[in-house]
């Protein structure tokens, strides 16, 4: 297949290895030094059995290139319409675009660039971090799950093969929005409260004053979930964020990155779409509402700092 990943972070690195083992990848990254350096040296993959090298192709400008088969977008979400209108075309009629990115609600962002039968939505287990530019650290691995967003789901089975052959144990799903919702909750109260707190995972669940801000914000969530009709169990999924939790020792998450390194992050698209899907549904998320505004005042304050100003109007 012809693949182009729009974002070479941690993730898009990740996937973009992997799957150039037997499809062609194209991994787009606007900072040329890190396109030099992957074009250099592959992209490196530190695993808990060793260290892996792949050589995907690493490019600022897709321009060239023709129509692809997958364009699979791993940007952060405040930036994805403005890689896909730099790269519409790579769009072209049998093109599907595939979002496997934090949080809820990106399908719409995709629908301005392809009708609804070429939008794949899913989700992943698999979580990694950055080490240095080319380098990166596979944190977690898991299933992944993916589905049209319209049309008979069998009809991607091809991709679901190509992602398990690469390394990615994929299925094909009718209901993947309930498993995208599934990694909501773990990004929505675990994640969140890294940044928050700015620690590691492991601190979650030493402290019980930390476990309970947890708790509080999936039994939110879960309430919002099956307001929707998903119909998911309150103890089943704060027992699952909990193994996770256990199992992941001292991981960091991108939404800490973030906020120890004083850039935006995608809080409105993690805890805000929560907010979002509460009011239709009117369900109460104080907890939600109160961690949006504490991680955009976080944000703020970055800001104000770096800049010696303020923000007010």
């Amino acid at each position: 297949m012809k693949i182009t990943i729009l974002g070479a972070g941690a993730m898009g690195s990740l996937f973009g290895g992997y799957l150039s083992r037997y499809n062609d990848v194209w991994l787009v990254e606007i900072d040329q030094k890190k396109v030099d350096k992957i074009n250099r040296d592959g992209i490196r993959i530190r695993e808990p059995d060793g260290e892996k090298a792949f050589y995907p192709t690493a490019l600022t400008d897709t321009k060239g290139l023709g129509a692809m088969d997958l364009v699979i977008v791993f940007v952060k979400a405040m930036y994805s319409v403005s890689a896909l209108e730099k790269n519409r075309h790579l769009l072209g009629e049998h093109t599907y675009v595939m979002t496997l990115q934090n949080g809820a609600g990106h399908e719409q962002t995709i629908l301005r660039f392809v009708n609804r039968s070429r939008v794949i939505i899913g989700t992943t287990k698999h979580n990694s971090s950055i080490i240095d530019a080319g380098y990166i650290n596979h944190g977690g691995g898991g299933g992944s799950s993916i589905g049209l967003l319209d049309g008979k789901s069998e009809t991607i089975q091809e991709i679901a093969d190509n992602f398990s052959q690469c390394g990615f144990q994929t299925e094909v799903s009718d209901n993947v929005r309930k498993s995208i919702w599934s990694k909501l909750f773990i990004n929505v109260s675990a994640s969140v409260m890294t940044g928050v707190l700015q620690t590691n995972l492991d601190f979650l669940k030493d402290s019980t004053y930390a476990w309970k801000l947890v708790e509080q914000l999936l039994r939110e969530a879960v309430a919002v979930a099956d307001a929707d009709g998903l119909g998911f169990d309150e103890a089943e999924v704060i027992k699952d964020v909990r193994t996770l939790v256990e199992n992941a020792h001292d991981g960091y998450t991108s939404i800490y990155a973030d906020l120890h390194n004083g850039v935006r992050t995608e809080i409105d698209t993690i805890n805000g779409t929560i907010i979002t899907e509460a009011k239709r549904l009117k369900v109460p998320v104080p907890a939600h509402e109160f961690v949006v505004n504490l991680v955009h005042a976080m944000e703020d304050k970055a800001a104000i700092y770096e800049t010696g100003g303020d923000l007010r109007v």
